[in-house]
């Protein structure tokens, strides 16, 4: 199904920015992981939001998505893992999946964990990000997951179901990943086991691997003041784009970028 806007990150400055595209009559695809997994959701209080201090993470998050529930948002849980661009239409993976839509808004907050040794120069010889996409490859074949969420443990319940030897590490830090003109083994934390592939499962991917020629600076996504970035019908909001760290900044930027992101697909359709 074909979108007007697609949210990627499911946090205050995602569901700010799709209450924002339906307030305008545009159809707008959450594309989230469980509401549990945001790092908000674990606040005990959140004290410097305006009208509700005292509020935890948790109540901020779960009134947030009933709203956008409520306004006609549309959710799906899952992990972007690639975008292209053709033909004034954005094409996001998420899992198996490719969903369509004229803009996006990135709002999947700060990706966390540098990536390691190898990892990069053996992605697409046995380096991989999705489990359900890339496991029937590796049937009867002795695998790595490198876990760093809840649906990480379930991904590999679904390798070992499917046939693959699969050897789970639980957050892993120290990891290298090794071979000739493939994987062929894997070091955490000082164990070495022989894989023909590593499955490595984060959170979310590094907003760059997603939308390559993405405009960064100190690790963080350029923005102009409508929360544009340097590519044709992305924009940006929230902690992606750099500190303060904080809700109210959040919901204000997610604001500025559904609004933006309407009128981009409005200036579109007078186009056409």
């Amino acid at each position: 199904m074909s979108y007007d806007v697609l949210v990627i990150g499911g946090g205050p400055a995602g569901l700010s920015a799709a209450i924002n595209i339906r307030a305008r009559g545009k159809s707008a695809l959450v594309v989230t992981n469980s509401i549990e997994e945001n790092p908000l959701w674990k606040s005990e209080r959140v004290e410097n939001y305006l009208g509700l201090p005292g509020v935890t993470g948790a109540e901020l998050l779960t009134v947030m998505q009933k709203h956008a529930e409520d306004d006609g948002v549309e959710f799906l849980t899952g992990k972007a893992l690639s975008a292209s661009f053709m033909m004034d239409e954005w094409y996001v993976s998420v899992g198996s999946d490719v969903q369509e839509a004229k803009a996006v808004v990135l709002a999947a907050g700060v990706a966390r964990g540098k990536k390691f040794p190898g990892e990069a120069e053996f992605l697409g010889r046995g380096v991989s990000y999705c489990a359900t996409c890339d496991g029937m490859l590796y049937r009867g074949k002795p695998v790595a997951v490198l876990g760093y969420s809840k649906a990480a443990r379930h991904e590999a319940e679904f390798l070992q179901g499917i046939g693959c030897e699969a050897h789970y590490f639980d957050r892993p830090r120290d990891c290298v990943i090794s071979g000739e003109e493939k994987v062929e083994q894997v070091v955490c934390g000082g164990e070495t086991v022989k894989v023909a592939g590593v499955f490595i499962l984060r959170p979310a991917m590094a907003p760059t691997d997603l939308f390559p020629g993405l405009g960064i600076e100190n690790g963080y996504v350029q923005v102009d003041r409508r929360m544009a970035t340097g590519l044709p019908g992305v924009f940006a909001a929230g902690d992606c784009t750099g500190g303060p760290l904080q809700v109210s900044k959040a919901t204000g930027e997610g604001l500025i970028a559904g609004q933006s992101a309407a009128a981009y697909v409005d200036a579109l359709a007078r186009k056409q």
